[in-house]
């Protein structure tokens, strides 16, 4: 018997907001696909096939917004953060009652 590993499908916004983080911040897709919980070669086929598409230079982040992307960036991730302590206590309290 095989086991079939199931593959996350991404829409088409969610992967356009992470190309964007890639060329319009300037940091590595590494960088943002590790914050995303992507592979790395999953981003890099999007930012590829992007510029593919879209030959003409994205243009950078005025310093407002770059400053509102940190930001939004910083609160995506504790909201993470605490999504994730949620799940674990939601499974501790789960198992006690049983």
């Amino acid at each position: 018997m095989s086991v079939m590993s199931k593959r996350k499908k991404y829409g088409d916004q969610f992967k356009a907001e992470a190309v964007e983080l890639v060329l319009l911040t300037g940091r590595s897709i590494n960088e943002v696909a590790s914050e995303l919980g992507l592979n790395a070669g999953t981003l890099g086929n999007w930012v590829r096939a992007h510029r593919e598409a879209n030959p003409d230079p994205v243009t950078a982040l005025s310093a407002s917004d770059s400053a509102r992307l940190k930001r939004v960036e910083r609160e995506n991730a504790e909201l993470r953060m605490e999504n994730e302590f949620l799940k674990k206590a939601a499974a501790f309290f789960a198992k006690t009652l049983d």
